[in-house]
């Protein structure tokens, strides 16, 4: 195996709900945000980076490639460049898979990587009806035609189309990301019951990170009022079964289980990491606070995107000679709570593992006390772009905090695709 990146050191933003309308911040906002109180704490300059690796599902037009916008934003200057990736939930992995590539090759040393996503910005679309009207008019020249346009006209299709609907919409399956979660809950047999339950305990897992001060990694955020973030404000303490129970079905409102209660919120968030070389780690004086040692990115069927992780994490874990419970700690990115159970029964099934992942025997049950402790997704939101880099900015941190060697971050993408990082302390 190739030498690990080091990681020196990270940092992320709350993570802001959205709340039926735009959030206070842009998604360049939150980068430069998190960004910003990382570098200012670190020996060297932000023009000593190498480059700027930045993961966005959704930027806005006037970020197009928010990477670079971020960077000079840090002052990092103009010779640093800065770009952006985009693969889907897994954004932000993708982004420091991208500088341990550059790192390993030689071509960097010292890496500024991490994701974005502003979903509450995402935008409010025209129709193609409304699109075409438009353009009749526009193109209308004599009173006449700009007469028959306006007979033309529908009002109906005036209705906005939702950016991130579309967005959270398999193109290929043509399913909504949750329709694909209610696909899983009934391959596995999983109940309403159970995916309330997990959700409840996620929320009762976040709020101890809160009191116990467990998130460490947080820097707070200021807005133009003078308003205060320095929390994830998606945690619901008073959540319970009895409540949850209460919700509708979205996705499938006849015959479904999956409910706004037990998916992954909409959220505003950044998260960064400083990965650098042996070299650098060296020459800089700097002291690491983990290592990633390997990744694997697999694909599935996009109608079971769900299971991505275990695709993704079952290979890392054969090629380093692991079980399932070998590791300390696991993060499984909680898109919803259906997903990650039935990531946990595909393992535990002999079927499942011999059909889809080639293995003689299944790899059992994992333990779901180093699953996920400090609460996840359901609990904590789900900034597509961002949510691949907290997981694993998470996970050395909870490593490192308990004293711990080892463990994997993993997470479904849409699409149909899985990433997964195996992390270690220094």
């Amino acid at each position: 195996m190739s030498p690990g990146i080091y990681i020196i050191d990270g940092a992320r933003t709350p993570f802001l709900k959205a709340r039926n309308g735009p959030g206070p911040f842009a998604a360049s906002d939150l980068a430069t945000a998190a960004g910003t109180a990382l570098l200012v704490r670190q020996t060297f300059a932000p023009d000593e980076l190498d480059e700027v690796i930045l993961g966005c599902a959704s930027p806005s037009p006037d970020e197009v490639n928010i990477g670079r916008v971020v960077a000079l934003r840090l002052g990092c200057g103009h010779k640093v460049p800065g770009w952006t990736v985009m693969r889907n939930c897994a954004s932000g992995m993708q982004a420091l898979d991208s500088a341990m590539m550059n790192i390993r090759t030689g071509r960097s040393g010292l890496v500024l990587a991490g994701g974005v996503d502003a979903l509450s910005r995402a935008p409010l679309l025209f129709s193609d009806a409304m699109v075409r009207w438009l353009s009749g008019w526009y193109a209308a020249k004599t009173v006449g035609r700009k007469a028959a346009a306006l007979h033309s006209f529908r009002p109906a299709d005036l209705a906005p189309v939702l950016g991130i609907m579309k967005g959270l919409t398999d193109p290929v399956v043509g399913q909504l990301m949750g329709q694909t979660a209610e696909n899983l809950a009934h391959r596995f047999g999983i109940s309403r019951a159970a995916m309330d339950e997990y959700a409840v305990r996620s929320h009762r897992r976040v709020a101890a990170a809160q009191d116990g001060g467990h998130l460490g990694e947080i820097v707070p955020l200021i807005d133009r009022d003078g308003m205060l973030y320095k929390d994830d404000d998606g945690v619901r303490r008073d959540s319970s079964v009895d409540k949850l129970a209460k919700l509708k079905p979205f996705f499938d409102r006849k015959y479904g289980r999956v409910t706004a209660g037990n998916s992954s919120q909409i959220t505003d968030g950044a998260a960064w990491l400083i990965l650098a070389s042996e070299e650098a780690v060296q020459r800089r004086g700097l002291t690491p606070v983990g290592r990633i040692v390997d990744c694997e990115w697999a694909a599935l069927d996009p109608a079971q995107m769900g299971l991505g992780p275990v695709h993704a994490a079952t290979p890392l874990l054969a090629r380093h000679g692991l079980g399932l419970n070998d590791l300390d700690a696991w993060e499984i990115n909680e898109a919803f709570a259906a997903q990650v159970i039935a990531c946990l029964c595909a393992w535990d099934d002999a079927d499942y593992c011999r059909d889809e992942l080639g293995l003689d025997a299944p790899l059992g049950r994992l333990d779901e006390e180093r699953l996920n402790v400090d609460g996840g997704a359901i609990a904590i939101g789900h900034p597509v772009g961002a949510s691949g880099a907290r997981i694993v900015l998470h996970l050395v941190q909870r490593l490192r905090r308990d004293n711990l060697a080892r463990g994997i971050a993993s997470i479904c993408i849409g699409g149909g695709q899985g990433g997964a990082m195996l992390v270690e302390t220094v």
